[in-house]
């Protein structure tokens, strides 16, 4: 079963082309990773799933139900509670955290549950506490995110996509803005999510860790899909692009 899948989408700004007919589908349980130069469309196409930016053109289903269709060369979006349904399913964990800087650890990860789905508070403060726990920020709750470090900032942006219990998570570099010592500790996280079989797709620069955590790899460039395939056969790639890409990464053996 395909959780998420999307055909011939397409994206401009100011006229210029940044998504030429992408077609991408995760399956229930897979790992999906991202790479490739800036300006390859990673972050748009990640930013056209989660309706953070409009599709001109293609259709986007989430677990077999249309939320985007194309008609006549154009997207065309169903209704806003169609667009609410969707967003159910997906977490997104930015590069930059956006937490809520008044609010409490456990308030920025509470609020949405509560306010948004409408769940039961106290069920949804023993769900809260517990995935804090397993962030390793268990005595942080009553903190506020200016008392703590980037990496465990980061780790509470993920506590709070998950608290929306979501059948997918995106990671657009949700290591980007951290040293290298804080970045061991969101892959650390994100590779656990994946054992547990957490249905993902990570735009990253972290090559490394792609290849161990993906089930496969998309690298994009200039707007297109170059290849699609498993970590091991596109590190052993052909490819004339890829291997130049790959190539500007002299800790891959």
């Amino acid at each position: 079963m395909n959780v998420l899948e999307l055909k011939h989408a397409k994206k401009a700004f100011d006229g210029v082309l940044v998504l030429k007919d992408i077609d991408m589908h995760v399956a229930e349980g897979e790992v999906v990773s991202i790479i490739g130069p800036s300006g390859s469309g990673k972050s748009t196409l990640l930013r056209c799933c989660t309706f953070l930016e409009t599709l001109d053109d293609g259709s986007l289903s989430y677990g077999g139900r249309e939320v985007i269709s194309s008609q006549n060369g154009k997207a065309v979006y169903g209704s806003k509670q169609q667009q609410k349904e969707a967003m159910g399913n997906f977490g997104l964990v930015f590069q930059n955290f956006n937490l809520f800087p008044h609010y409490s650890v456990l308030k920025n990860i509470m609020d949405a549950p509560v306010s948004v789905q409408k769940r039961n508070p106290k069920e949804v403060e023993t769900e809260a506490r517990a995935l804090l726990n397993k962030m390793g920020l268990g005595d942080k709750a009553d903190a506020y995110p200016y008392q703590l470090s980037g990496g465990q900032q980061q780790r509470v942006s993920i506590a709070r996509a998950l608290a929306m219990r979501p059948k997918i998570l995106f990671f657009d570099e949700p290591t980007s803005a951290l040293d290298p010592e804080l970045t061991l500790e969101i892959l650390k996280v994100i590779k656990e999510l994946a054992e547990e079989k957490m249905t993902m797709v990570i735009v990253t620069h972290e090559m490394n860790f792609a290849r161990d955590v993906s089930n496969r790899m998309i690298f994009m460039d200039k707007g297109v899909i170059v290849e699609e395939t498993t970590p091991e056969e596109l590190f052993k790639s052909e490819n004339e692009r890829t291997r130049e890409f790959l190539g500007k990464y002299h800790d891959l053996s």
